[in-house]
């Protein structure tokens, strides 16, 4: 078995008074889907923003490739190879795929005043790109507002990927796609983990992280609950750790089982 990629250990995470992540254990291996299972309040935006570098942790270590990290910046993680893809996926709806697909990034042909965008290469990437991804695009100089919810998404997850992405941060991917969309969706992650990135799939769907998944963790009040992996839990053991089953049932039982 493959050494993790990326290893967060006993991760705390406080504001002031509030306790967001109270002692984390996660990590992630190449070529391999590790979803993040919690409800609304679970601590999953912290987690996010913690692994990214946005937010450095109150206590706890991580580890990049078996070494020591410490991000300064989103920028620095990015640059180290862990990319990840929001509900907002950072897109313009009317500039081009292309244009969204190189965004900070373009590639230019030309010196000094003559330097420029080069539009032949960036349409050219694009399409290839988006079709290792299973998208035929019309044309890449389409506003990428056209696209569907889901084609969006391969997008986002594409461009992170060529660009050197080893660990994948995907929040909600799914959350706000239609049954077809969800399924080109969870499509794209698998050929991700063919190419041997590492893939966090952050949701509270459980449906659709047994779809995809390797592994599964449940966060619930900042804390894991443990790690399973694939055959290892069932759909509905994964739903009710996710909703506190073990405290509904010591209220159903303190109050004479009326719930």
């Amino acid at each position: 078995m493959a050494d993790p990629i990326i290893h967060m250990d006993g991760i705390k995470k406080h504001f002031g008074n509030v306790i967001a992540l109270n002692g984390v254990t996660f990590d992630v291996r190449p070529g391999e889907c590790h979803c993040l299972l919690g409800d609304n309040g679970a601590g999953k935006s912290t987690f996010i923003k913690t692994m990214s570098g946005v937010f450095k942790p109150t206590e706890g270590s991580i580890t990049f490739e078996g070494k020591p990290l410490s991000f300064s910046s989103p920028r620095d993680a990015m640059e180290a190879g862990i990319a990840t893809v929001f509900q907002d996926l950072a897109m313009i709806p009317l500039m081009s795929v292309a244009r969204n697909f190189f965004m900070g990034r373009e590639p230019t042909k030309g010196r000094g005043l003559f330097k420029r965008f080069d539009t032949q290469l960036a349409n050219q990437i694009t399409v290839e790109e988006m079709r290792k991804m299973g998208i035929n695009l019309r044309g890449p100089d389409q506003a990428v507002g056209t696209l569907s919810g889901g084609e969006r998404q391969t997008v986002a997850i594409a461009r992170a990927v060529f660009f050197g992405a080893k660990v994948l941060i995907l929040d909600e991917p799914t959350s706000a796609l239609g049954v077809r969309q969800t399924a080109n969706v969870l499509a794209t992650i698998d050929r991700v983990r063919a190419q041997g990135v590492g893939v966090v799939f952050i949701s509270h769907n459980v449906r659709h992280a047994m779809a995809v998944g390797d592994r599964f963790t449940v966060l619930n009040r900042g804390k894991t609950l443990g790690t399973a992996a694939r055959g290892e839990i069932k759909a509905d053991e994964l739903q009710e750790l996710m909703a506190g089953g073990q405290e509904l049932a010591e209220l159903e039982g303190s109050l004479g089982g009326t719930i």
